[in-house]
């Protein structure tokens, strides 16, 4: 079965105007097309670049008229887009990846039953839908994390909880929204794979990273992962299982605990990934160019990594913060100081912390070296 090609210059569109619009953005521009970006802040980083920023609600019908218009074919770089949205933009536009494959992974609780009924392990859970769905004490599954079923990222929407009574407590703040109770594990470590699926299914698929979280946000990826290769080779055929199950078109990242050199899925995301900003530095075809490719129905590019890499998050905590509200840059002449790392500040309109500014990305031909010289300026940086 054949699938259509649309070349350069066609015009195409983003939902969503954060850093991961912007990557894809500059690789649009890269490679000659123009980008019609949908966002409702005026700031947003991928509006300021894009060919149009289309400054309205994702569900604002004149704006997906104006999109459905003029634009080749759609995609999101966050998963919160309504699925209505994509559907809608569906009916006269190629959109990819789909509104079933977005519901499905903007939806902890169907995320959560999607893997496992794919065969895939998955940690314990239990799906909360009111208070008394939740387990008594003595119940194998606490201490948990019990997590709203949607809009929580980076931490957000969550709560440990040790107990019945501590999760009732946890469930009534978060009003009592569906929820998704997890045992909470014993990890050894954390992996994740970004790949991309093309519409023929076609996959190509990335090194596994080796991720590690500050404060629920991800503050380290080290590529290739330090884990054994049955664990990276089980993560890679687990990640294309769930892309083909869900027919995913574009790219999309799978994260994995590892628990007692157990590997169990995490969560998915239906978009480029922090843990896969490496590869635009490191690997012959970056995730945001391969996003692209994925949408356009040209031929996926090569996913292999040339340099061994490690990528740092800078949060907005790195900037100095006056009590009248001022604040000053980071001494990013410490940062270039360092030949072999790669910096990219994504041009929000200003800092806060725990918000995702910027990252960097040390390569080089031994790992080791890597690791010490990302170490050094994550220090320098005040990382941590």
């Amino acid at each position: 079965m054949s699938f259509p090609v649309i070349l350069p210059p066609a015009m195409l569109g983003m939902l969503g105007g954060g850093q991961l619009g912007r990557f894809f953005v500059i690789a649009a521009h890269e490679m000659g097309y123009r980008v019609t970006v949908l966002d409702p802040d005026k700031n947003s980083p991928a509006g300021k670049i894009a060919d149009v920023h289309l400054c309205a609600a994702y569900d604002d019908s004149a704006a997906l008229k104006v999109m459905a218009k003029t634009c080749e074919a759609i995609t999101t770089e966050f998963e919160n887009v309504p699925a209505s949205t994509l559907d809608t933009l569906a009916q006269s536009r190629i959109v990819r990846p789909s509104a079933h494959a977005v519901s499905i992974a903007q939806h902890r609780v169907l995320e959560k039953q999607f893997i496992r009924d794919a065969g895939i392990p998955v940690a314990p859970f239990v799906v909360v839908n009111v208070a008394s769905d939740l387990p008594t004490d003595g119940a194998d599954i606490y201490p948990a994390i019990l997590k709203v079923a949607r809009f929580g990222y980076d931490g957000k929407g969550q709560a440990r909880v040790a107990n019945q009574s501590q999760a009732l407590a946890a469930f009534e703040t978060f009003k009592g929204e569906q929820c998704v109770l997890e045992k909470m594990l014993s990890l050894d470590y954390e992996v994740s794979i970004v790949l991309a699926r093309e519409a023929n299914g076609s996959v190509a698929v990335y090194p596994t990273a080796e991720n590690s979280h500050l404060n629920g946000i991800l503050d380290v990826s080290i590529v290739p992962a330090r884990a054994p290769q049955s664990i990276q080779k089980q993560a890679r055929e687990l990640a294309i299982k769930i892309a083909e199950k869900l027919e995913y078109i574009g790219v999309m990242a799978v994260e994995f605990f590892v628990s007692e050199g157990q590997l169990l899925a995490n969560e998915m995301a239906p978009r480029p990934h922090n843990s896969g900003h490496y590869t635009i530095d490191a690997c012959v075809t970056n995730q945001f160019e391969q996003q692209l490719r994925a949408l356009t129905g040209l031929p996926l590019g090569d996913a292999r990594l040339h340099s061994q890499a490690v990528m740092v998050n800078i949060l907005g905590d790195v900037w100095k913060f006056a009590s009248n509200g001022s604040f000053s840059e980071p001494d990013w002449a410490k940062v270039f100081a360092h030949p072999e790392l790669k910096l990219h500040l994504y041009g929000k309109h200003e800092p806060r912390p725990g918000r995702k500014m910027g990252h960097f990305t040390v390569i080089g031909a031994e790992q080791e070296t890597v690791i010490v010289g990302a170490v050094k300026a994550r220090a320098e940086l005040g990382i941590g």
